[in-house]
């Protein structure tokens, strides 16, 4: 089903153990990182079952795309949302009355409306998919409220199996997922959120004009976003480069969507190569050849900061990644967060505004920091990150981790960071009084390091995934798996001392712009024909070029370049629906262009 309908010869890592779990009737909860082919491990099985899928999805947007996709694919899908009109509606529900629909796109709104459940159950469903499921949770990112009622589908539909897919969840997230939907039994699938293909940079806000120009120089041509953080920083901006020569546009939320659409299918056809965007967009946005995602202004959270880099290089290829960070920004997100009423959802934002502060700060690996705060262990840096390709100087701070990380296990990891400076530092505060914690065998321990470097101490401990905040324990601090290696003498620590930092932060000011490695495309004569004649195919049957062959379809066809259908069909994304509608017409412009 995947080679015949998806064109693809096999699965990519954890996608096939998924998609058997699911065939076996039992409920999974996946985290795959953005690119990394979480629709397939619902679609493949919507396929194989019998009745249709339904697959909750948070965006029209998103829902477009998806079907868009799949119908390219000649796969019966459809998406009911408030786009479309009464009688297309009708048209839709009958054929799901006739089974003649695999997959069936609702939002969670439509979802849960009246009686629509009830047109469900007629329907016979088979699976339910609940995508970017990070929605459910009060601790994530992009809750909405709305999820948190999606339980019902377990109490209705009781036998039917469901997955759970998001891209972007940490450990608080994890556990509410399941929980929120009623699963039983559920299994959590984790693949790696590593994106080795893109390089990690932060660069100093100040004077970001000159360094963009720069950017877009060595980026000419090629297409990339820019995320803002507000509609009208991102008109700006877009007017800015259009000034000088780039095709560039602004994407917002308060466009109208006839706007939004041209804008979003200008860019994915590649007409329009930069994209100035509030968060709004990009989700489901499967355009391979992003090989820049810049953030003009901070993100408040690292989730938010990892979906959105994921955007570049989907195709695997290389491609940069550049945070612009201010303390400006940091300050309009704390103003954002005064305005926030409900105190504990107020400490949870605090605490992930710092958690991406300490990233944009950090001087050890940026990948390790980022992928530690995922729960993912990483003890080697990546070499693909400013840091890494500029290191500072380490010292060995193995005994004081070991300290410190005593400290927390003697607290029974009851304490948060300023608890912990004070058991280090021996000082009798109210918090130490009141919790007994002078008693301890580490009280005092630390007492020759100033309480301003055991800070600069402990965010290192936490980039580098020896500690974590559990958010769900009043952001108590919780000793990893990795930290209890450090503890037991397995594991040295390296540290960078304050008096490095304070001069490396100087340094920033004058950073030089990082080098992404240049790969020439296999054939390119004929890989521009290729998206010629692609182009022209889209705006024929009036959907986005994506929908016709991704870019890495096209370059693996232009590295192949098949002589007959055959030959046609083998290459990587090229199913029998498409082979049929495209293989004459694309095996022409090869054969003229063969070289």
């Amino acid at each position: 089903m995947l080679e015949r309908h998806f064109g693809y010869k096999s699965f990519r890592p954890g996608q096939q153990e998924v998609i058997e779990h699911v065939l076996a009737g039992n409920d999974a909860v996946v985290l795959m990182p953005t690119g990394g082919g979480k629709s397939l491990c619902y679609q493949v099985p919507a396929l194989a079952l019998e009745g249709i899928t339904v697959v909750v999805s948070p965006l029209i947007a998103l829902m477009k795309d998806q079907v868009q996709a799949l119908q390219a694919n000649g796969i019966p899908s459809a998406f009911l949302n408030s786009t479309l009109t009464y009688s297309e509606e009708q048209a839709i529900e009958a054929r799901l009355r006739n089974g003649g629909l695999k997959l069936l796109y609702v939002s969670p709104e439509r979802l849960l409306s009246q009686h629509f459940l009830e047109r469900v159950a007629e329907w016979k469903p088979s699976l339910f998919a609940i995508d970017e499921a990070h929605c459910i949770s009060s601790w994530g990112h992009a809750f909405r409220p709305e999820y948190k009622r999606l339980d019902i589908l377990k109490k209705v539909f009781p036998e039917v199996p469901m997955i759970a897919l998001t891209a972007t969840a940490d450990k608080a997230v994890r556990g509410d997922i399941a929980q929120h939907l009623g699963m039983r039994n559920e299994r959590l699938f984790t693949s790696s959120f590593d994106r080795p293909n893109l390089s990690l940079a932060v660069l100093p806000g100040q004077n970001r004009w000159p360094v963009l120009q720069r950017i877009m120089a060595r980026h000419a041509g090629e297409c990339g976003i820019i995320y803002c953080n507000s509609r009208k920083g991102t008109e700006k901006l877009a007017a800015q480069l259009q000034g000088i020569g780039v095709k560039a546009d602004s994407y917002h939320a308060r466009m109208d969507v006839a706007d939004r659409d041209r804008v979003q299918d200008s860019f994915i056809q590649g007409q329009t190569h930069v994209i100035c965007a509030t968060i709004a967009f990009g989700m489901g946005i499967d355009k391979g050849d992003v090989r820049f995602v810049i953030h003009w202004n901070m993100p408040g959270t690292l989730e938010g900061y990892y979906q959105e880099i994921g955007r570049a290089g989907r195709d695997g290829a290389p491609a940069e990644t550049i945070l612009f960070y201010s303390y400006a920004d940091v300050q309009t997100h704390m103003h954002f967060l005064e305005e926030v009423e409900d105190e504990q959802y107020k400490a949870i934002i605090g605490a992930k505004l710092e958690r991406i502060k300490e990233y944009a700060e950090a001087q050890v690996c940026r990948r390790i920091v980022l992928l530690s705060y995922f729960s993912e262990e990483v003890v080697k840096p990546c070499g693909n990150c400013d840091v890494c390709k500029d290191p500072p100087k380490y010292f060995d701070g193995t005994l004081l981790a070991q300290k410190a990380l005593s400290a927390m296990f003697r607290c029974h990891q009851q304490i948060g960071m300023s608890v912990l400076i004070d058991v280090l530092k021996g000082t009798h505060s109210s918090e130490v009084q009141q919790q007994g914690l002078s008693q301890v065998k580490t009280f005092g321990a630390g007492a020759e390091i100033s309480a301003f470097a055991w800070v600069m101490f402990i965010q290192q401990f936490l980039q580098q995934g020896f500690i974590e905040v559990d958010y769900r324990d009043r952001s108590h601090l919780k000793i990893t798996p990795l930290g209890q290696r450090v503890l037991k003498g397995e594991h040295e620590v390296r540290l960078v001392t304050p008096e490095t930092l304070k001069e490396r932060q100087e340094r920033t000011k004058k950073a030089k712009l990082p080098q992404v490695t240049e790969v020439a495309p296999a054939s390119a004569d004929l890989l521009i024909q290729l998206k010629a004649l692609r182009l022209a195919v889209s705006k024929e049957i009036g959907k986005p070029a994506f929908v016709v062959f991704s870019d890495a379809t096209l370059i693996d066809m232009a590295t192949k370049k098949p002589r007959n259908v055959y030959e046609f069909r083998l290459v990587n994304g090229v199913g029998d629906h498409k082979t049929k509608q495209y293989a004459e017409r694309f095996l022409k412009v090869i054969g003229e262009l063969r070289v």
